[in-house]
């Protein structure tokens, strides 16, 4: 028997080990160590910004019960942080004890990276009082603690992760101020248009922006002097301001690393034996980010590790950023740093502030090569389709930004949606297989979610997967 150790127990490490265990459940094959330096049975950081908002309870983002481990045959240790590698004797250190390994999986994931501000430091290297960063579910713990109604919080970070952290505050009644070192919102995904728009949208909602502006010091208790010389009060500040891949393990080792641990098609390291997925990895000059490359990885990992498909590789995955944030409804795709003049692509926008809306699209070849869609989320769901199938964009450009020329695979009746079409991006599910999810018995939305994980990811699917649920309850006859 193989065995294959894991280090890490976040979303990418705990699919790997679900995917493994898929392909053999039994564990006649493969014996599966997951090693995890928090406390906590692995958990959905997709959904966080739902737990700083009080929409979601931590038990509701766990992704494993406590018995996960015993009911699949996997060897869970948690709160054991791994010190280091030994691959000439392939044993991790874990403490004063060593895990052997056959195969080495590294799923460290990423860290919070702290921009220089002078104060924000503690002088033991950690973050100072009233300072809290946006990637636990601990963080989570301590950002509520100190969320009551009216409290100044400043957010450092007008990125995805800052901007849901800031929706959810601010839904707590907190006053929300965000602090970024560029001109508009999600630089990364959107373009200046854009940004301007989301940014109106979300002050409608009580959220305060400083743009191009960078925080210079920080008294604990008072709060932010940014680089203009103005203040921003605040008794908690929010740490967001991008992450790292975490790659410590692996530089200590040798293997070779960049901007994440390097892995090739096969998601091997630098030495064979060892691979790495998710945030930590870095496949063909991109590290992640994101979780559906991390659970396409886990899902290639494991048809290697087990044999089920030893010629498995990993191509890539195109990914759909949404902003998870209660009132804001955007989703972003592609190539969009586009200009609207540009010789080599079509490209189309309509905005309107006023009632926070704002598409813009990219054509090359007649496909969507890129978009932006805030405020319309039936063209959100229809230039997604597109984008995903590869499939040729309608001759009315004009009404598919306003989400008035729906492709077939987008309609708004389940039974009218082809079995092909994807409704859980995230974990790849198509419409055929919550079917036959339903006609094997798993009749109710949360019976379907742990048969398919649609739903599990990021959580913008629920909607669909709980109306075809609804579809198939009246039209369908009910399994026996």
């Amino acid at each position: 028997m193989r065995n294959v150790v894991v280090v890490g127990y976040g979303m990418a490490g705990a699919r790997l080990a679900d995917e493994i265990r898929r392909r053999d459940p039994k564990a006649e094959r493969v014996a599966v160590t997951v090693l995890g330096d928090e406390a906590h049975h692995a958990y959905n950081r997709v959904l966080l910004s739902s737990v700083v908002a009080g929409s979601l309870t931590t038990d509701a983002v766990r992704l494993h019960d406590d018995d996960w481990a015993a009911r699949h045959h996997v060897e869970l240790r948690l709160g054991e942080p791994v010190t280091k590698i030994d691959r000439t004797r392939r044993v991790v250190h874990v403490g004063e004890t060593e895990v052997p390994y056959d195969a080495l999986v590294l799923a460290t994931g990423s860290r919070s990276w702290v921009p220089p501000t002078e104060g924000l430091l503690d002088g033991n290297g950690g973050l100072a009082p009233g300072a809290v960063a946006f990637r636990s579910l601990d963080d989570c713990a301590r950002i509520v603690g100190h969320a009551a109604p009216g409290t100044p919080v400043a957010v450092l970070g007008g990125g995805l992760l800052g901007l849901e952290a800031a929706r959810g505050l601010a839904g707590r009644g907190c006053l929300v101020t965000v602090v970024h070192p560029v001109g508009h919102l999600m630089e990364r995904q959107l373009d200046a248009g854009a940004g301007r728009v989301l940014a109106k949208s979300l002050r409608d909602l009580g959220i305060e922006f400083r743009l191009n502006a960078l925080a210079t010091r920080y008294a604990p208790g008072e709060g932010l002097e940014l680089g203009d010389g103005t203040h921003v009060p605040a008794d908690l500040v929010v740490v967001s301001a991008g992450v790292r891949a975490e790659t410590s393990l692996a530089e200590q080792a040798g293997l070779a690393v960049d901007r994440g641990v390097l892995v090739d098609d096969a998601l091997r390291t630098s030495d064979p034996r060892v691979h790495a997925i998710g945030d930590c990895a870095q496949h063909v000059g991109t590290v992640a980010g994101l979780v559906q490359p991390a659970w396409d990885q886990a899902a290639v990992l494991a048809d290697r590790l087990t044999g089920a498909a030893p010629a498995a590789r990993y191509a890539g995955t195109t990914v759909v950023t949404r902003l998870k944030a209660r009132d804001i409804d955007l989703a972003a795709l592609g190539d969009v740093h586009v200009e609207v003049d540009s010789p080599d692509a079509e490209v189309l926008c309509f905005q309107d502030p006023a009632r926070g809306r704002y598409a813009k699209l990219v054509l090359r070849d007649d496909k969507v090569t890129g978009a932006i869609v805030l405020g319309a989320p039936d063209a959100a769901a229809a230039i997604t389709q597109l984008y995903d199938r590869g499939l040729p964009a309608p001759t009315d450009r004009l009404a598919l930004l306003l989400g008035r020329a729906l492709p077939a695979e987008t309609t708004a009746s389940p039974a009218d949606l082809p079995a092909s079409a994807v409704v859980c991006r995230c974990n790849t599910v198509s419409k055929g297989q919550l079917v036959g999810a339903w006609r094997a018995g798993a009749t109710t939305v949360s019976a379907i979610a742990e048969a398919t994980r649609a739903s599990t990811g990021c959580g913008g699917c629920k909607d669909a997967v709980c109306g075809i649920v609804d579809w198939l309850a009246a039209s369908q006859p009910q399994p026996a």
